[in-house]
This record gives structure tokens, sequence and C-alpha cells, in this order.
């Protein structure tokens, strides 16, 4: 069996604002990255782009390509998760009263222990992402 990733959050948005804060340059950098790049068209190119992230002040890229770009229900991009080869990162948005259900599948993991480790880190920072995009829309702040 090959490990997966799933989360889901809450939030008080509506699905467009929530899609351009994950699919967008500009909308990454105001919560999660420092001069991210995003063509968002199938083949595109996506690169987060980290200085001096968190406790251990973290500078790095992470390349990947764009998959599926719906505004505002679907972005989906290949990237490099520290496993043997690319995985898959989905963001599905569910359109719910006005607000957002933000659904986050990343998979393609290798199925031995590098892809279990590889999945576990992952695991652990997109459930801080997806509450560092939550409080960045819904109370302006940014980490």
């Amino acid at each position: 069996m090959t490990p997966e990733v799933r989360r889901q959050t809450y939030i008080r948005a509506s699905p467009e604002e929530v899609y351009d804060a994950l699919a967008t340059a500009d909308g990454l950098d105001s919560w999660f990255t420092s001069g991210a790049t995003v063509d968002p068209r199938p083949g595109g190119e996506i690169t987060y782009r980290w200085v001096d992230w968190g406790p251990r002040r973290i500078s790095t890229t992470a390349p990947g390509t764009v998959h599926e770009a719906v505004r505002p229900s679907r972005f989906v991009f290949e990237r490099d998760s520290g496993d043997e080869h690319p995985t898959t990162v989905e963001f599905d948005l569910e359109a719910r009263d006005g607000r957002t259900v933000l659904h986050l599948r990343e998979h393609g993991f290798s199925s031995g222990d590098r892809g279990m480790r590889a999945a576990l880190d992952e695991a652990s920072g997109w459930g801080e992402a997806m509450t560092l995009v939550k409080f960045r829309i819904e109370h302006g702040l940014r980490y």
C-alpha cells in the first residue's frame, strides 16, 4: 500500500479568494512563500520559494509542474516531496454556504520506508500550511 496525505479545513471565504491564495504567486507570497512563481496552466511551472522560513530559518525552493488550474474549484500540480520521485498535490475547493471547504490530497509517494517518511513529513507540513492560509484569509495574519 502506498501512503498518501489527505487534509481538509473550512475557510470563511469564497472559493475564489481561497483559490487565489493557493494558485497565484501573489496569493502564496501573502501567507507562505517569498518569491513564488505560478504559471497557472497545464504544463506551466510552479515554484515555491522560502527565505528564512520557520524555526530552522530554511531558505529553499520547490519546483513543480501545474496539471490542472480550474478557478475556483481545483488546482493540481506535481512537485518534489523528498521522496524518490515527484508527488501530485490536489486542491479541491467545495463551496458551502458562501464559504469554502478546502480539500487537499497528495499522492504518488513510493511504497517503501522513504515514501512513508516523506508522506509523514508532508502531512505535518500541510496541516501547518492549511492553518496558515486559513488564518491569513480569515484574520489577515501572516507568519
